[in-house]
């Protein structure tokens, strides 16, 4: 068994609020972001070579636990970020909706890679050109593949939607129309 003790963050900034001797008060939307920020559990899709890159964003060279990843899921119901890395067939298309609808709201989508980006260098009928023509993205990390650090920018750029995003973005009618354009109800 291993006495490594486990890193907690100390050093993550209070929300703006008002603070003085013996208490602290600030907005609920501001201590969800704040808590949405550092603790995303990713749900990797990975179907070729931006899934070992995203591998390498796990190891100790780079520790993704420091964002707030700690743990990847690998049910769909207990991941709150899908990143789909690599190739999508279009056969592919519908299991990818599919993992994309089991998740619980709220969720965000990052695709790694020129492949889940926009097809790649796959130019043919087979291969999906771009996963936003099925499901929508939040993140789009380029390259081919991407390096860890910008797998690891584009988490960043999640966490601080996650922090920003308004508790009640997602009933919008904004939002439903935008699932409604997917073809995915809510």
């Amino acid at each position: 068994m291993s006495d490594k003790k486990p890193v907690i963050r100390t050093d993550a900034p209070a929300p703006e609020g008002y603070e003085g001797e013996g208490f602290f008060a600030t907005k609920l939307s501001s201590v969800i972001g704040m808590a949405r920020k550092f603790s995303l559990w990713p749900l990797p899709f990975a179907t070729s070579c931006c899934g070992i890159e995203f591998m390498a964003t796990l190891n100790p060279t780079y520790d993704a636990s420091r964002f707030g990843m700690e743990r990847n899921s690998f049910s769909p119901r207990q991941a709150d970020m899908l990143m789909v890395c690599g190739t999508i067939s279009k056969k592919l298309g519908p299991v990818l909706k599919e993992v994309y609808t089991q998740m619980a709201e709220p969720k965000w989508v990052v695709a790694v890679g020129a492949c889940a980006s926009s097809g790649g260098i796959f130019d043919t009928y087979s291969v999906l050109q771009g996963i936003d023509k099925i499901i929508p993205v939040d993140v789009y990390v380029p390259g081919c593949p991407p390096r860890p650090e910008q797998i690891i920018e584009g988490v960043m750029q999640v966490q601080a939607l996650a922090e920003s995003e308004s508790i009640r973005r997602r009933d919008t009618p904004e939002y439903q129309h935008l699932l409604d354009s997917y073809n995915i109800s809510n």
